[in-house]
């Protein structure tokens, strides 16, 4: 059997090797390929890429395969870049991660890794793909405590069919344990963490280099002030540490979670506990939804969903669907549903999809209490 060629994304992490390292053993015509996204300050100390970069060619060597560096930095500014300003200009809270993989990994490394002549192009990603005839669907890979298909969810059904994800069968440990097996300098090396593509490093002084925060008035949802803030863009929904307030109340009160961001007054609305009302909601709109399948779920179906990345899976429903929202409505409430994450829904293993959350609400749609705020599109 004659494999075809196969571009794989090597981070000079040791997901990125292993799936580089497997596939050549597994007879592909394996190249590596060095993605560089973000040109802004890569020669301070929190820009990992020259490092990261010399990690990914000792492991093509030591594997065997050729390694090629591709410059996005443009495409990831204009399509990934951009957008996360606008969104927390708008006061929401984005997940860069999530636009990334559509827009650079999957567009523009998966065009020009066809332009190179490969059939194929693979990532380190801890997700599986499942080819039958009705098409491609994206599962949750097996180590559940990596699963990556949070973050995959907007990809479709042609970049799919083009992808392998070579560790999605595997557990962390075994991936280390193989890079160790097979000399791979990086096989103790730490996962990445931070801003896809930009890093570790402090966020809110990264985030004042490029937006304008305006301090204003930290209240209660009474409207009593208690404080001040540094200005909305630093913080989110949920939020409890670095809020300057902790003091101001007994212990047994409980802890100040963010709750509300009000940017009509530039005021930023603060509750005591995590079981505090505003800080629950049973339902949530979303928008710019983006479904594998190409077609949107049976809503009659019960499903799951995750409104955040490390979060469990929780019961729900599809209560409204149409080409510019759908509502959501969950059987427990959920803890800090934050307009701007995602909301990723799940069939069983199987990754339908979702969309960017919008609104949230504490009752469900046909409650007596109150109905959904409605939603009125961004773009």
């Amino acid at each position: 059997m004659t494999y075809p060629d196969v571009i794989v994304g090597m981070s000079g992490g040791v997901d990125s090797a292993v799936a580089a390292l497997l596939l050549k053993q597994q007879g592909y015509r394996v190249r590596g390929l060095f993605m560089k996204n973000w040109e802004d300050d890569d020669d301070d100390e929190y820009c990992s890429a020259r490092t990261d970069l010399v990690d990914a060619v000792a492991v093509a060597d030591r594997i065997g395969i050729d390694i090629e560096v591709v410059n996005f930095s443009a495409e990831y500014k204009e399509r990934v870049f951009a957008e996360f300003l606008a969104e927390y200009r708008a006061g929401r809270t984005p997940k860069p991660d999530v636009q990334c993989n559509p827009e650079i990994k999957y567009r523009a490394f998966l065009d020009h890794a066809l332009a190179m002549g490969a059939n194929l192009m693979a990532t380190g990603h801890y997700a599986r793909i499942d080819r039958g005839a009705d098409g491609v669907r994206l599962q949750r890979g097996v180590d559940t405590g990596k699963d990556q298909s949070y973050f995959l969810y907007r990809l479709h059904q042609t970049q799919l069919q083009h992808t392998l994800f070579p560790i999605g069968g595997l557990r962390k440990a075994a991936v280390r344990s193989l890079a160790r097996a097979h000399g791979l300098a990086v096989h103790d090396k730490r996962d990445s963490t931070g801003i896809c593509f930009i890093g570790e490093r402090p966020f809110r002084q990264f985030l004042s280099r490029y937006l304008t925060a305006a301090p204003g008035e930290i209240c209660t949802a009474e409207g009593t002030v208690i404080g001040r803030h540094a200005g909305l863009v630093h913080y989110t929904i949920g939020q409890r540490q670095g809020l300057g307030i902790g003091g101001l109340a007994g212990r047994l009160a409980g802890a100040w979670y963010v709750a509300r961001k009000d940017l009509a007054n530039n005021r930023l609305i603060v509750v005591q506990g995590r079981d505090h009302p505003l800080l629950l909601a049973r339902a949530l709109v979303a928008h710019r939804q983006s479904w594998i399948a190409g077609v949107a779920p049976d809503h009659r179906r019960p499903y799951t969903a995750k409104t955040r990345y490390r979060q469990s899976d929780s019961a729900c429903r599809i209560d409204a669907l149409d080409s510019i929202a759908c509502v959501i409505t969950f059987e427990q409430p959920q803890l800090a549903v934050t307009p701007g994450q995602s909301v990723v829904l799940y069939d069983g293993d199987v990754c339908l999809g979702g969309g960017i959350i919008a609104a949230a609400h504490a009752t469900v749609p046909g409650d007596a209490s109150g109905s959904l705020t409605p939603f009125v599109p961004t773009e």
